[in-house]
């Protein structure tokens, strides 16, 4: 049997000894006076019986010490709070995933003080957890949320809301002008299905890299030209339009005061005629049939002329200024001047003026109609686009001024009808694509120099451009990729007027160094499938029922 002394202090009320200093437990700021010594009682406590010793373990795990190890009790409670060692609360920075996880603590996600429901079966009592999960809303979401139509909002007890959540929600379905109750996301309508059937296996198979084209199937562009032809007293403006090629393999070109007839069969050239000392010749356009040709004059006079009988049919006047282009739809001949006037003339009547086109204001120098005559597109000084509806040419239909240069290359898309390229000159050198339907550009490319000249390929989804300083270069650009494909240095200056075949293989191409060269773009067809006009069949003559082989420029 272990004995225990334990001392306890002596009461004494008329002293200090439970002085109000001691309460707690506290040490006293000072000396308290001398107690008197403790009596000592004995008390015996049996011993424990014996028990059998735990087994050690193999791994011995070192628990932290506390703070107040090895301080005295009287100090124990003495000491501060931050004294003790806690584990810092830190927190999970989001990292860059594929999907959002929050990292919220659970102590800063406002919860609401709901009713717990009560048991429906008392042989069965409901578990803690899921009636937390039953009743838990966390601010309007509710955790019972689930796709059974029986279940109801009305059935599940809910909190008041504060009278400053209220107002919050109240002035927020305010600013965004919508009620209180209304969904900011639901579901829509099924969108309307295409009445055109669509082949997701053409759309989603398409390579996203276009195939290397075998050596059998890939083309080859000339880097020479076939033929150079000199052509001194050629003006050097921008302006005018002085080169043409008609259907009937006849190429007319005007050398200051004359106009020469080029026969691409039998490389004959005849002067068609010459005009007097006072004028010039600054534009010439052959008829849709090759028969006839359009001359426009310094002096604003148009004449027509019958190229076989060399003879001059009939004379229009009407323009103030020098008419520098000029298109042929049909009967119908529209010219543009120096002034931004666009008449549309019939040939076929005495009173030839039949249309005024006002939307120019600078010189009109790009004219052209679409194949159909359906549209006409015109372009000037004035940077200026316009397409004009041929039912309706009062005011044209749309109006473009994305061009910051005087825009001369037009050209209509031979397998697209509604698509026109139009090309800007010196400050610009950008070809824009529109939609003459909607009037919307479909896409751009910058050509890095001025575009005097546009013309689709009939064989190839290309289109060829002409321009000026630095390079002075003839390009061929994929469509729609709007790839350059190929590109050559044309002539020794700006290229200022060309002009296609009919059977769309050859370019003609005339420039300020008194030179005309004829460039091999194409390839010819068999059996008439492309193109249209008379060209010379290798060996034979020429036949007026289509291509019938390569245009052989003698």
């Amino acid at each position: 049997m272990a004995t225990l002394a334990i001392s306890t202090p002596e009461k004494q009320y008329g002293s200090k000894a439970f002085s109000t200093k001691l309460a707690g437990g506290r040490l006293p700021l000072l000396s308290s006076p001398k107690l008197p010594s403790p009596r000592t009682e004995t008390i015996h406590v049996p011993s424990p019986p014996p028990s059998t010793p735990r087994p050690r373990r193999s791994i011995v795990t070192a628990s932290p010490r506390p703070a107040w190890e090895g301080l005295p009790q009287s100090e124990r409670t003495l000491l501060p709070t931050s004294a003790i060692r806690r584990k810092p609360r830190t927190r999970k920075e989001y990292g860059k995933t594929d999907r959002f996880i929050p990292n919220r603590r659970v102590d800063e996600a406002p919860i609401r003080t709901v009713r717990t429901p009560r048991a429906t079966s008392s042989k069965q009592p409901p578990s803690v957890l899921a009636g937390a999960a039953y009743g838990l809303s966390l601010e309007g979401l509710s955790l019972n949320d689930d796709d059974d139509d029986n279940t109801s909002s009305h059935d599940i007890p809910h909190s008041k809301q504060s009278p400053d959540s209220i107002a919050y929600q109240s002035s927020l379905s305010s600013a965004c002008d919508m009620a209180p109750t209304t969904r900011i996301l639901s579901f829509q309508p099924k969108a309307p299905e295409s009445s055109r059937p669509i082949d997701l296996r053409a759309v989603y198979n398409r390579p996203l890299i276009p195939r290397a084209r075998g050596a059998q199937h890939r083309r080859r562009i000339a880097t020479a030209p076939e033929r150079v032809l000199d052509a001194p007293g050629l003006v050097d403006d921008y302006y005018l339009n002085v080169l043409d090629w008609s259907r009937g393999n006849q190429i007319a070109i005007a050398l200051e005061r004359q106009v020469y007839i080029w026969s691409a069969e039998t490389g004959t050239v005849e002067n068609l005629f010459e005009t007097s000392a006072e004028t010039y010749v600054s534009s010439v356009k052959w008829s849709n049939d090759g028969a006839h040709l359009g001359v426009g004059l310094g002096t604003g006079e148009v004449q027509i002329w019958d190229v076989e009988d060399q003879t001059k049919i009939r004379s229009m006047n009407g323009h103030e200024e020098r008419v520098g282009v000029m298109g042929w739809n049909k009967h119908l001949l529209s010219t543009g001047d120096r002034k931004g006037q666009v008449f549309n003339h019939d040939v076929r009547i005495r009173q030839h003026k039949i249309a005024d086109l006002v939307s120019h204001t600078l010189e009109v120098c790009g004219l052209e109609w679409r194949a159909d005559g359906a549209r006409l597109a015109t372009g000037g000084n004035d940077n200026l686009v316009s397409i004009w509806d041929a039912r309706k040419l009062d005011a044209p239909q749309h109006r473009k001024t994305n061009h910051n240069a005087a825009v001369k290359a037009l050209a209509w898309c031979p397998w697209r009808n509604n698509l026109l390229a139009t090309g800007g000159g010196s400050a610009d050198g950008k070809i824009h694509f529109w939609n003459s339907t909607e009037g919307t550009r479909v896409d751009t490319v910058d050509t890095k120099s001025p575009v005097t000249g546009l013309h689709w390929s009939q064989h190839h989804k290309e289109i060829m451009s002409t321009g000026g300083f630095p390079n002075n270069s003839l390009t061929v650009w994929t469509y729609p990729e709007l790839v350059k494909s190929f590109e050559v240095g044309a002539h020794e200056a700006r290229i200022l007027h060309s002009s296609m075949s009919p059977d769309g293989t050859v370019l003609a191409t005339a420039g300020p160094d008194e030179s005309m060269k004829f460039w091999r773009v194409g390839e010819g067809t068999k059996g008439g499938e492309r193109g249209a006009g008379l060209v010379k069949k290798e060996g034979g003559e020429g036949d007026r029922s289509g291509m019938a082989g390569q245009l052989v420029i003698r």
